[in-house]
């Protein structure tokens, strides 16, 4: 399963439901776009109990535009995904709870201005990162 975070009208922040629209019919996966809030997907997880979670959100992790990066929980807070008033630590060990695995992974946004559409690094970054996704090859990922 796969879920998608982000804002689609905040530029590069949408980089996590692009992802999530692309791998949406991919063999063996169940992508979840769910906007700004990834609390939004906590029943779906906790119902479908997948074996792996990946959540794909545009994170500032000092990388160049488009750069990805699996990230440890501890990192966490540079996704850029609003939990509304749950903490991120609580919402992420909910999910945590119901995955048997949980892969954070973080796409470096550009321009978090107003306005839509990926800038040119950002959905090639994304587009690299899809392939990968797609074939399950997290440990091609690097780590932050």
């Amino acid at each position: 399963m796969l879920i998608g975070v982000g804002n689609p009208l905040g530029r590069d922040d949408g980089v996590g439901v692009y992802v999530a629209h692309a791998l949406s019919g991919a063999p063996g996966w169940t992508a979840i776009p769910v906007g700004p809030s990834l609390e939004n997907a906590l029943g779906l997880v906790e119902r479908g109990r997948p074996k792996l979670l990946v959540i794909v959100d545009a994170a500032d992790m000092g990388l160049p535009p488009g750069g990805f990066r699996r990230l440890s929980f501890k990192s966490a807070p540079r996704m850029l995904g609003s939990t509304h008033a749950l903490p991120l630590d609580f919402l992420l060990g909910l999910l945590r709870g119901a995955a048997r695995e949980v892969a954070l992974v973080g796409i470096q946004p550009r321009d978090l201005s107003l306005g839509e559409g990926l800038t040119p690094e950002v959905r090639k970054g994304a587009d690299e990162l899809i392939p990968l996704l797609q074939r399950v090859e997290l440990e091609a990922i690097p780590w932050l």
